[in-house]
């Protein structure tokens, strides 16, 4: 796990090589076995210096989240464990012997705050390697002294984006900011540790300010900040107190507001140890870290959001739900029928994945637009230095544009991606057919119509099956597939193969009208809409949307997916549902909208005004004469006011969660870790709650049974539960309960 060598020149080498794990990680047994290896390092006087090295292709990844995820509820007991990996870092940081830290690969999170507590940093050219301390997006921050070691080193303003956004950097940006010292080619990477380890210092020794030895030490065994004089980067006489300190500060809250309107805790707990931390010496800093990182370890937000952005993204990126025994699917070419803003996205990722594309609309000018929407793509990303020109002219000479279903043969994979008209479907499913091989897959984009019904225009409903992309595709990361009555296993093993393929994160859903994300966005902007009748003013729905932790509010949301198209949703669906439509109390504002021609951005108008200049977006004015505000909302102030925006909140969060967990007592989601990744990537559910099946554990089974029964007297029977919550509100279960005490066990 840790080997441990020490040469005939007195350089210690340790290298971390975990067996069981593809990667190096941080748990008990590492960090124990790494502690031997240093005590040995630093009580071996024939030892000079040590380096720290990896004998995999990464170097080590950070903290093992399982053990994380199921850390002790006890704060007491957290401090002290938490504190002693810190006494570890900082012991081989103050042994008076000097420290290299060899980076041959990806070094995140607590492997490189394990970097950063050695005195000289030399990292591997590597394309692929990330330096990094994501901590923030899991609802964390660092904890292996990372708040403290990296403002240090590179000040405040420069350590900022990799704190508080947790920005992943490539070796070579690691050097220009200072966090490593070299970048050399990985063939010499050790032998470049060891010179360095080897050439005597040029500066005299140094009498250390962290007080454990009356004797000068080797000037390169001790870190900027235990050398006398040390003043913060960035401050006028190092005073983070002074005047441009607290500009700094003030500006930067300012900074996190704006990004972090949800109130998320990591980011306000990050500027607040790092103010705090760099007014005091390292040890005492360090405390204050600790104490900062325990407080949100034992926040439910870290948890919910651990379990699902890692473990549960990681799950779907590995295909966990690729059924067993079909051989995988190696795509060289496929065909996209429609070259319209959705057709031309998927044209775009499937060919920058090294796809041959047939890109097909009803006439040459239209797929040539399509492609044109590619070029335009790839020449941008060419301009910002994102990509080489030829690269850019090889995907675009990767996509062929015709009218020509003829081009199609050969294809492994047909997406349809035509307007949300049935019959407009099933036209062009039928010429796509005509000249498919007898194995080809053939995909549907419908963001609602149920598959079933649409794989009838094809003579092999079980090669049938929905691939949902997301708008705009180039940027969405989620791909929801849709399982037919009659589609086969194999075809959903094809269809993954392919979305991984294309670098998208997939879940797999069965088939019923919108199926999951569909369903529940349309129950946002529902909500949204029905606020605004009862008379909650326009503009506290959307910020209270935004507190909540969505991206954007749901009048918003509509005119981003337009609202001539929810219109023909809605009359698509009493067509096809007939007598069993059930109104959902939008209809009136919807076609409202539609016939004064407010479809949304597109247009240039919807429920918001956009200014043909570009320059932001205003709530229509007419708004408030159409839906004339209640006064105590629109003009009170103090409790009635908050109380109403934490009401507000809870509707839109909870209408969502709601018919969730009715998706999953339906059988249309299968298992909940799938409710939780689909909702936060694919419509950006609040992700500090961990997704909308973590929100109800996070509130309590039970608690929230009882809050939406009184939300369904009040305001409908969207918020009416299902049998499956009554269950198991009645047994005291949750849905991660067991499994989380499982992976403690």
């Amino acid at each position: 796990m840790i080997n441990y060598n020490v040469d005939g020149d007195g350089i210690a080498t340790i290298t971390w090589n975990m067996p069981d794990h593809s990667m190096n990680v941080l748990n008990e047994k590492s960090i124990t076995a790494f502690a031997d290896a240093m005590q040995k390092a630093l009580k071996d006087d024939k030892v000079k210096g040590v380096i720290l090295a990896s004998g995999k292709e990464s170097f080590i990844a950070g903290a093992d989240l399982n053990m994380l995820l199921n850390a002790p509820s006890d704060p007491a007991i957290l401090m002290q464990q938490f504190s002693e990996l810190q006494r570890l870092f900082r012991a081989f940081e103050t042994g008076g012997k000097p420290w290299v830290a060899a980076i041959n690969g990806t070094a995140l999170g607590g492997g490189l705050e394990i970097c950063l507590a050695c005195h000289y940093r030399i990292a591997a050219e590597n394309p692929k390697a990330k330096i990094g301390q994501p901590e923030v997006k899991l609802g964390l921050l660092p904890g292996g002294g990372g708040t403290q070691r990296i403002p240090r080193l590179i000040g405040v303003m420069a350590a900022a984006p990799i704190l508080l956004e947790g920005k992943e950097l490539s070796p070579a940006d690691a050097k220009n900011l200072g966090l490593v010292h070299e970048v050399v080619p990985a063939d010499k990477l050790l032998a470049r540790a060891k010179e360095w380890l080897m050439t005597p210092s040029k500066e005299a020794p140094i009498k250390p300010t962290w007080g454990k030895t009356a004797n000068a030490v080797d000037a390169r065994a001790v870190q900027p900040w235990d050398r006398p004089g040390y003043k913060v980067p960035g401050f006028p006489g190092g005073q983070v107190w002074g005047p441009v300190g607290v500009q700094t500060f003030i500006g930067g809250n300012a900074m996190i507001l704006a990004k972090n309107f949800a109130g998320y805790p990591a980011p306000k707990a990050i500027m607040a140890c790092v103010y705090e931390g760099l007014q005091l010496p390292m040890d005492t800093a360090l405390k204050v870290e600790t104490r900062y990182f325990v407080s949100l370890l034992l926040d439910p937000v870290a948890k919910s959001m651990i379990r699902t952005l890692f473990f549960g993204l990681q799950d779907a990126n590995k295909l966990a739900r690729r059924p067993k025994g079909v051989p995988k699917q190696e795509y060289k070419k496929i065909g996209v029928l429609g070259a319209g803003f959705m057709g031309a996205g998927i044209a775009n990722v499937s060919a920058r994945a090294g796809l041959q594309v047939v890109l097909i609309d009803r006439d040459q000018a239209a797929a040539d637009k399509g492609k044109a929407h590619v070029q335009a793509d790839v020449e941008k990303d060419a301009g910002r230095g994102r990509l080489t020109k030829e690269k850019a002219a090889e995907i675009l000479g990767r996509i062929t544009a015709t009218p020509d279903y003829a081009a199609l043969k050969g294809c492994d994979l047909v997406i349809e991606a035509v307007f949300e008209n049935r019959e407009v479907k099933a036209d062009v499913t039928k010429k796509a057919e005509a000249v498919l091989a007898p194995e080809a897959v053939f995909a549907s984009n419908t963001s609602t119509l149920p598959i079933t019904g649409l794989a009838e225009a094809s003579p092999r409903p079980e090669n049938f099956i929905g691939l949902h992309f997301f708008s705009p595709v180039e940027k969405m990361p989620l791909v929801e597939i849709i399982m037919g009555k009659k589609t086969s296993q194999q075809t959903q093993a094809r269809a993954l193969d392919f979305v991984q393929k294309i670098r998208k994160t997939p879940i797999v859903v069965n088939d019923s009208r919108g199926f999951f994300t569909s369903r529940v966005v349309g129950d946002y902007i529902s909500e949204g809409i029905r606020m605004l009748k009862e008379g909650i003013p326009a503009a506290m729905i959307e910020n209270a949307a935004r507190l909540a932790g969505m991206p954007v509010g749901p009048l918003a949301l509509n005119d981003e997916v337009a609202i001539d198209l929810s219109w023909k949703i809605i009359e698509q669906t009493k067509k096809d549902m007939g007598d069993k439509y059930r109104p959902s109390g939008t209809e009136e504002v919807v076609k409202s909208m539609v016939d004064q021609g407010r479809y949304g951005r597109k247009a240039g108008k919807g429920f918001y005004d956009y200014p043909a200049e570009g320059k932001g977006k205003s709530l229509w004015p007419e708004l408030a004469k159409m839906f004339p505000p209640k006064p105590e909302l629109a003009f009170g102030e103090g409790e009635v006011k908050n109380a109403a925006v934490e009401e507000i909140e809870r509707r839109l969060l909870y209408v969502q969660a709601v018919d969730t967990a009715r998706c999953l007592e339906e059988g249309v989601l299968t298992n909940p870790q799938d409710g939780d990744v689909g909702s936060i990537m694919g419509f950006g559910f609040s992700p500090r709650t961990g997704g909308a099946i973590s929100l109800i554990d996070q509130v309590g089974v039970a608690e929230f049974v009882r809050r939406c029964d009184a939300m369904a007297k009040k305001y409908g029977p969207q918020f009416e539960v299902p049998k499956l919550l009554r269950d198991m509100a009645a047994k005291g279960e949750s849905f991660y309960g067991a499994k989380d005490k499982a992976k403690a066990a």
